[in-house]
């Protein structure tokens, strides 16, 4: 492990002092929360003294030395030894005592990893395509740009009080792995007459009121990537809305402006911040070298496995190289959950069969750069770590947030209905159909969009419906939502479903689909051509919902079994 740099080591010294004055009631605990949220600290449901701690992979990244840090953190600090891959490629730790949380950010920080900026007012983990750098369709990679981003705007003044968080996610391939169109910028790699450059996008985002990024300038050359992103981000902290904050995001500032006039303010911003640049910041502009390969492994020669499994994993867990002989492999992770059993397991498996670990958006983690003849040996030793779940990038590979177990704007327990919707689904025959797979499913517990839901082919939020004075657990259910570079299409609101029922709605709805497409149609262009709308009258009968003495079942939340349910919403954090 690398020893501390100097401002990280002030950091967390400062936070102690912190803790210490705030336990012996001299620190005023509003101070003490705006310090913690930007360094990725967040509260807990229910739990004052208790803390998620979010921590960033840079761009996805991380070494099995890293992936075994986070396996004592999560063992030796939280409640439920589980580390949660989420959608913007960092993991969070649950229930870690605020005593505790010191020895957290120096053990992580020593490899690598950080928990500045993962919260708060302030420029969010850049994210990267999980296949940049090994896509056959990129035109470059990505990967060294997104990682001069994440150095240049990391502590950078210009991001510590936005008016609101700020989102950045990279792209090199035609399908849109990082979902550009959501981002507040959407950077894409493009060519223009053999010079690399980039298509950047603004103004997108999910939440209460989802918004798709509009096109800035059709080619942005690679020197000129930076100063155009600290233009937009300039331009932001200074005219973004500070007064209100469900109208702070940039896409409100685009929406108010107009995209033309945005345009012309950003290149004006930029010509400014070119000529007042520092020799430091000329230095960070300059395009980067192309990374140099990484460490090829040399498993044992087995390219087959006869262990049950294996063939139905190859099939949906696999993507081939541009680099000839190799694949990424999907770690599926359900729930986007692992143990510190399984973090460690994984860090021995990619030193002996893989180049390189990224995650993805998907809450997965990725092998890249594994050989071709080594692909049984490595299904046999993920399996038998309790790591070769197949099914990755499918109906069954569904992604949510933490939901009420810890959030304090959540309604719903969305890690219930995930893991009831996996049972559910995989003993049906029909989610063995290969247009079914290919079907996405997102969950979040409230309306924000944690999960994504608006994007999904099938999306569900957390909410709740008053029946004879008693709260039910519903979710809201949104169809046919979607991106592609330049585009968001967002799921309609088709009704809300009491949660015991979702697991079946979804079940009529893929068995609608299943018996009405056409030869070859897709779930989107069926949807295009019957109206998400049609699906309002054909799931009204789940929506009814009977007296609690007739099914008092229904009444309680899936993942909260036993409880009564009723919303117990906190002070949010996320948006703060």
């Amino acid at each position: 492990m690398a020893g501390l740099s100097e401002v990280v080591e002030a950091e967390i010294r400062h936070l102690e002092r912190m803790i210490a004055r705030l336990e012996a009631g001299e620190e005023d605990p509003e101070d003490f929360r705006v310090y913690r949220l930007k360094n990725g600290i967040y509260g807990i449901r229910g739990r004052p003294e208790h803390h998620m701690v979010r921590i960033k992979l840079p761009i996805g990244r991380i070494a099995p030395e890293g992936l075994r840090v986070l396996a004592e953190v999560a063992e030796k600090y939280t409640e439920n030894r589980l580390a949660h891959v989420t959608t913007r490629q960092a993991v969070q730790l649950h229930h870690v005592h605020r005593r505790d949380v010191p020895q957290v950010l120096r053990a992580v920080n020593a490899v690598g990893l950080t928990t500045r900026e993962a919260c708060g007012h302030s420029i969010r983990a850049i994210t990267c395509c999980p296949f940049a750098g090994v896509s056959p369709e990129e035109p470059f990679d990505v990967t060294p740009y997104a990682e001069r981003a994440y150095r240049y705007f990391l502590r950078h003044p210009v991001g510590q009080n936005l008016p609101r968080k700020f989102k950045i996610a990279f792209e090199g391939c035609r399908e849109d792995h990082a979902r550009t169109p959501i981002h507040d910028i959407g950077v894409v790699a493009a060519l223009e007459g053999g010079r690399r450059g980039f298509r950047i996008y603004v103004g997108g985002g999910l939440g209460a009121a989802p918004m798709a990024a509009e096109l800035l300038e059709p080619f942005t050359p690679e020197e000129d990537l930076l100063p155009t992103m600290l233009a937009i981000i300039r331009l932001f902290d200074r005219h973004g809305n500070r007064k209100v904050l469900t109208q702070a995001r940039l896409k409100f500032l685009v929406k108010k402006w107009g995209i033309a006039a945005f345009r012309e303010a950003v290149r004006e911003e930029r010509r400014v911040v070119k000529l007042t640049a520092s020799g430091a910041d000329l230095e960070a502009w300059a395009p980067p070298a192309d990374p140099p390969p990484p460490r090829f492994p040399t498993p044992p020669r087995r390219p087959y496995s006869l262990a049950p499994g294996y063939d139905a994993w190859r099939r949906t867990n696999l993507f081939r190289q541009k680099q000839e002989g190799f694949y990424t492999v999907f770690v599926r992770l359900p729930l986007g959950d692992i143990t510190p059993e399984g973090l460690r397991a994984l860090a021995g498996i990619a030193e002996a069969y893989a180049g390189e670990v990224r995650s993805a958006i998907s809450q997965n983690l990725l092998l890249r750069f594994v050989p071709e003849e080594a692909l049984g040996g490595l299904y046999e030793a993920l399996l038998e770590a309790g790591l070769a779940h197949a099914e990755a990038q499918t109906l069954l590979d569904i992604t949510r947030c933490p939901g009420a177990d810890t959030c304090n704007l959540a309604i719903t327990r969305s890690r219930g209905l995930a893991q009831a919707l996996e049972e559910h689904l995989v003993h049906l025959p029909l989610a063995q159909d290969p247009q079914v797979k290919a079907i996405s499913v997102k969950i979040s517990g409230c309306p924000n969009s944690c999960g994504q839901h608006h994007i999904a082919d099938i999306g569900f939020y957390g909410s709740s419906r008053q029946v004879e004075e008693r709260e039910v657990p519903h979710y809201t259910l949104l169809l046919g939502g979607r991106t592609r570079e330049g585009e968001a299409r967002f799921g309609q609101v088709v009704g809300r479903i009491p949660a015991r029922r979702v697991p079946e709605a979804v079940e009529q709805i893929l068995r609608r689909y299943q018996e009405e497409r056409q030869k070859g149609e897709s779930f989107q262009a069926y949807l295009d051509r019957v109206g998400a709308a049609s699906f309002k009258p054909f799931l009204q009968d789940l929506q009814e919902v009977p007296p609690y003495a007739e099914a008092p079942e229904l009444y309680e939340d899936l993942g909260g079994e036993g409880e009564v349910f009723s919303v117990q919403l906190g002070r949010g954090e996320c948006a703060v």
